[in-house]
């Protein structure tokens, strides 16, 4: 199982707890994650990514293992602890501000 965390508006709006877990076939990337979660609570469809290009939008960021992946291709396959559910894969909202 892979575990995904949430920040409070999404985890709110899908409404659920801080991490959930989901099923996700290998290889495990970034799209096979976001596609299981977006599966599971559809209403979170067009908040992480875009609608149409399904790419990452602004202000949303991706971590796991200590690690910014924000940039990296999404179907880059993620640390073996996300892999395992050793680690989370956590979706994390950017703060910006002057």
């Amino acid at each position: 199982m892979i575990r995904v965390q949430l920040p409070y508006h999404l985890r709110n709006l899908a409404g659920t707890g801080r991490e959930v877990e989901l099923e996700v076939d290998a290889p495990v990337t970034q799209r096979a994650i976001l596609d299981a979660l977006e599966r599971r609570y559809p209403v979170l469809r067009g908040t992480i990514r875009e609608h149409g290009t399904a790419d990452r939008r602004p202000f949303v960021r991706f971590f796991a293992c200590q690690e910014d992946l924000s940039h990296d291709d999404p179907d880059t396959e993620l640390p073996a602890a996300v892999a395992a559910g050793e680690e989370p894969f956590m979706v994390v909202g950017a703060i910006s501000g002057g």
